[in-house]
């Protein structure tokens, strides 16, 4: 395994016993995910609301935590579906690729 597919278990592993530790494991399946991780993302949007993008980078302490939730969720539908997270952002990468070729100069 390499140090970063180790870093992102450690990472997991976590996010897992936060969860587990409060019980909450019934409440997150992969439907009150998807909707916390929307919810998570308009808190984000949020930040930037009515500023420009300048003023918006300026909360950089309160971008850090809505991105994390975003990311922390992301993190548990994955792992509730079995998803590599390396893996599948490979693949769209990829689809991302043939859709939106680089330019010819």
């Amino acid at each position: 395994m390499n140090k970063k597919a180790g870093k992102q278990m450690d990472t997991m592993a976590k996010i897992n016993q936060f969860r587990d530790e409060r019980n909450w494991r019934p409440h997150h399946n992969e439907k009150d995910l998807a909707l916390s991780i929307c919810l998570e993302a308009a808190e984000l949007l949020e930040l930037f609301q009515w500023k420009t993008a300048e003023e918006g980078i300026k909360q950089e302490e309160r971008i850090k935590e809505e991105l994390a939730d975003v990311l922390i969720y992301s993190y548990m539908m994955a792992d509730n579906l079995g998803f590599d997270l390396d893996e599948i952002i490979e693949e769209k990468l990829k689809k991302n690729a043939v859709k939106y070729p680089v330019p010819e100069k």
